[in-house]
């Protein structure tokens, strides 16, 4: 090799102040780039958010659906058959008025009658209440204004005010909710012990021995 040939090529130096400019203008685009991507991110994690609410959302309607249906269902079972009720205590109430016009005679015909009707009034009413169809506001009771509607009053010494004293016609419950209310009569004190123990006049003398 001759002495003056040319020297072997060797590495250039890095330029320092080069590669800084460079970095220089890599730094807003690499900010840029991250910011664009956190918004996306946000943007993603409330999409996502929205989603999940509105599922919730459906998911929860669909419960509602299901239970209204439900109870619809279960009232449909439970109170569906009121008309059909009210017509068949109609049955009820002819039957009472019946037994209630028996006459009380010796003779076997119309004992044997009677004890018939009554056998029926008897049947029909346990299987009413087979069904959830009881009857309320029955003599001796105390009065609710709940089941029981007052078409008079009674003075009576033998019963507490506010007791029914007499049934024009019986009333009855579908489960827990009134069929018909009972039309009564309902007791009250005579005007006579409503009267004792009044303070004597002015003017009267007391007995302070009595």
């Amino acid at each position: 090799m001759s002495e003056t040939g040319d020297a072997p090529n060797t590495p250039r130096p890095a330029n320092d102040a080069e590669d800084q400019a460079a970095d220089a203008v890599d730094a807003p685009n690499a900010e840029a780039a991250a910011a664009a991507l956190a918004e996306r991110v946000n943007e993603l994690e409330a999409e996502a958010q929205s989603l999940k609410d509105e599922r919730l959302r459906a998911l929860a309607e669909a419960e509602n659906a299901r239970r209204r249906a439900q109870k619809d269902r279960e009232e449909a079972s439970r109170y569906g058959a009121a008309g059909l009720a009210r017509d068949v205590v109609s049955v009820a109430d002819n039957l009472a008025r019946a037994l209630a016009a028996m006459p009380e005679t010796g003779d076997k015909t119309i004992a044997k009658l009677a004890e018939g009707v009554a056998m029926v009034e008897q049947e029909l009413a346990n299987t009413l209440e087979r069904h959830g169809v009881k009857a309320v506001g029955a003599v001796g009771d105390a009065f609710d204004h709940n089941t029981c509607q007052a078409v008079f009053e009674v003075e009576t010494a033998e019963m507490a005010p506010g007791t029914v004293a007499q049934v024009m016609q019986r009333g009855y419950m579908l489960h827990d909710r009134l069929l018909r209310p009972a039309m009564v009569g309902v007791s009250k004190a005579p005007a006579s012990a409503a009267g004792e123990g009044e303070t004597p006049e002015r003017g009267g003398k007391v007995d302070e021995t009595a």
